[in-house]
């Protein structure tokens, strides 16, 4: 037994790793962030279509409720992807993903809006130090600073990240999570396909960067949040959702072996705050269900 828990334990954090490599990836993507968005979802859409066809899983959609919040649920994940890239296209590695990860906040935040939830004075004291911790990571309040647009674009990922998953409690329960990545990545592909109106992606580039478009398809995708959403059948949601806090963590430390990105020692002050205030929210919330 201390094996097998030992062995889906590897596994879990094997799966972040592999969904951490978005920021080094992305990183070397000098595509028009929307593009490199519609590139990756068609490669993960055809893998993960292979992998539920060969795993026999029932593509079907309930027709109603469910199938407008799976939709918008494709939205907010797209909306959530391409900000976290122009994120990675202002700034570091470091601050896109720690400004992301201040997504756990804003849902205990915003839950109250949605559901008959009371609002926690704990929460509101953790989401003020967050607020503190995001101070160190911005460098200055002037937006032509690209660290301070990238900051923003990381908050603006993590709050279309908040939302998509209030929107969706509750209401998608009863799907594969693998058929779930799937469609949202071929409703990205469907909505981003405006773009191309707009940007004419060279071919050469395209080709020059297809390894690192096709490794966010297959690996960060396709492998890490299939694994992720397995990992559900073994852990509790709360507690993947508290070691999913290593996402940052493991993706700083693939920047500085591959990038060369050494955070600052604001950056590394701001994001210790930030994780430390997301690990304890995410601890009482899982008290909280326990009692209840």
């Amino acid at each position: 037994m201390k094996d097998n828990k030992l062995q889906y334990f590897l596994l879990f954090n094997f799966a972040m790793i592999c969904i951490s490599t978005s920021g080094v990836l992305g990183s070397n993507l000098t595509l028009f962030p929307p593009l490199s968005i519609w590139f990756r979802c068609l490669f993960a859409a055809i893998l993960l279509g292979i992998y539920c066809k060969f795993q026999g899983l029932n593509f079907q959609l309930i027709k109603g409720k469910s199938t407008r919040t799976v939709f918008i649920n494709g939205v907010l994940m797209t909306l959530h992807w391409v900000a976290y890239f122009f994120a990675l296209t202002y700034t570091n590695v470091a601050i896109s993903m720690l400004a992301v990860f201040t997504y756990p906040m804003m849902t205990t935040l915003m839950e109250p809006l949605f559901f008959k939830l009371q609002l926690q004075s704990r929460s509101i004291l953790l989401s003020f130090l967050i607020l503190i911790g995001v101070f160190f990571l911005l460098p200055s309040f002037d937006m032509a600073n690209s660290d301070t647009k990238g900051l923003v674009f990381g908050i603006l990922s993590g709050f279309f990240y908040a939302l998509r998953n209030i929107l969706s409690k509750g209401e998608i329960d009863s799907y594969n999570g693998s058929i779930l990545m799937f469609y949202q990545c071929v409703i990205a592909v469907l909505i981003l396909i405006p773009v191309f109106f707009f940007t004419q992606p060279s071919f050469d580039i395209v080709v020059e960067e297809l390894p690192y478009l096709i490794g966010l398809g297959l690996i960060t995708t396709a492998i890490g949040h299939t694994m992720f959403l397995n990992s559900f059948g073994h852990f509790n949601i709360s507690t993947a959702s508290i070691m999913s806090s290593l996402q940052p963590v493991y993706g700083i430390i693939l920047a500085i072996i591959f990038l060369s990105e050494i955070p600052s020692w604001r950056s590394v002050l701001g994001g210790a705050i930030i994780m430390i205030c997301v690990m304890m929210e995410s601890l009482a919330s899982l008290k909280t269900k326990s009692i209840a």
